[in-house]
């Protein structure tokens, strides 16, 4: 027997019967054969990184076997990211990939100082693409890893779209249009702010959920008297109304309002939403797989997340990798509630098109690994200096304000 029949009969034996469970090896859909089995040794090759213009901060990890994955990290202090993964990959190169988890610690815990946004997004990043891998040696996507599907599609908000369906937008408090909120707002300015959210409420009607990003731009007094002004109009949620730095002072404002608010995009880890939990200062919660721990923390997160009844609403601002990994862990888990900027298609990026959204949901994705497959060429062009700080200053006095 040849090596290539070798491999293809343990992936029809041992992979898809013993390894994945006898009804999933009955009810997956086929799928595209990987060059070696799941019992079969490959080892790291390479990690290599990619910062791109606007930001965005990929990492290729390269197999003797010829799978490659892919993921993303945090797209802010780019080039910190990128440099970081490349001290990991030292680690990394000729270990089995396969083993996730054990390199998820291994990295966490590897290092003296741990959490922070920098180092856990060279976690995420290469937790997605660890996962990516083995879903191609397995030949199946990662949420079938995870013990999915628990869902048969993904609901995501974008653009209100009736070709597409989409029903749920988000938006801010825009208000006099001077970009900068004091510390105590009048009702000038909390009037202006009700009354565009009163115009969209009018524009979409009830059958649109409408929520409403803070951008923790916000302080407390003039967060409460927007969050009490806006009730009325039933946003869908209220996001980061405050930064996430006090959770105490988060708690006392989840206290005073019966609309669900949700924070999570600049925490890390479990131990970070550990104490929002506790003190139920967020009813969703918004990790990012792309700095809160990759889909191994993400997986973890949503675990305690349900012990309080609350769910998951991924945080997504960057490019196909983010989306596809957080579409596997909404595949996996119970709790989850919508996918930000799911509507998203990043044709610029990929070598083939996402399924299309209907009915305001994304079909489950089907390849192997994270579910698709990145254009290196159409990368390697957007490749550049990624942006500067952003600095936001108060037009009346010049102090530095949140943006």
């Amino acid at each position: 027997m040849s090596e290539v029949d070798r491999r293809s009969t343990i992936r029809g034996l041992v992979g898809a019967g013993a390894l994945l469970g006898l009804d999933e090896a009955f009810t997956a859909e086929p799928s595209p054969a990987a060059p070696v089995g799941p019992n079969d040794n490959i080892k790291v090759t390479k990690l290599e990184t990619f910062v791109l213009k606007n930001s965005w901060v990929f990492v290729k990890i390269s197999t003797d076997a010829g799978i490659v994955g892919w993921g993303e990290m945090l797209k802010d202090d780019a080039k910190a990211c990128a440099a970081g993964a490349q001290e990991v990959g030292r680690y990394l190169v000729g270990q089995d990939p396969c083993r996730v988890v054990f390199h998820w610690q291994a990295i966490h815990r590897g290092a003296f100082y741990r959490g922070g946004p920098i180092k856990t997004a060279i976690s995420s990043g290469i937790d997605q693409a660890l996962w990516d891998i083995k879903g191609k040696v397995y030949g199946v996507p990662v949420y079938k890893l995870l013990g999915g599907p628990t869902r048969d599609r993904i609901r995501v908000y974008g653009r209100i779209s009736q070709e597409t369906g989409v029903n749920a937008m988000k938006t801010g408090p825009r208000g006099l249009g001077r970009g900068a909120v004091k510390y105590v707002e009048g009702p000038k300015y909390v009037d202006a702010v009700v009354e565009n959210f009163k115009a969209l409420r009018q524009q979409h009607g009830a059958g649109v959920d409408i929520a409403i990003d803070f951008h923790g731009a916000v302080q407390p007094p003039t967060a409460l008297l927007l969050m009490k002004a806006l009730e009325p109009y039933q946003p869908f949620f209220f996001e980061e109304v405050v930064q996430c730095l006090n959770v105490d002072i988060m708690a006392e404002l989840a206290r005073k309002t019966h609309i669900p608010l949700a924070t999570g995009e600049r925490i890390y880890t479990k131990w970070g939403f550990k104490e929002i939990l506790e003190k139920r200062a967020a009813t969703i919660l918004q990790p990012d797989v792309c700095y809160a721990g990759g889909i191994t923390e993400l997986r973890l997160i949503a675990g305690m997340a349900e012990a309080y009844y609350t769910p998951i609403a991924p945080h997504n601002p960057q490019g196909p990798c983010s989306l596809a990994a957080s579409y596997q862990i909404a595949a996996s888990i119970p709790n989850f509630l919508i996918q930000e900027n799911g509507d998203a298609n990043y044709e610029d990026l990929l070598a083939k098109p996402l399924p299309p959204v209907r009915n305001g949901h994304r079909p489950l994705l089907t390849d192997p690994g994270l579910g698709i497959t990145i254009d290196e060429d159409k990368l390697k062009a957007q490749v550049g200096e990624p942006r500067q700080y952003v600095p936001r200053f108060d037009p009346d006095d010049g102090s530095v304000v949140d943006w």
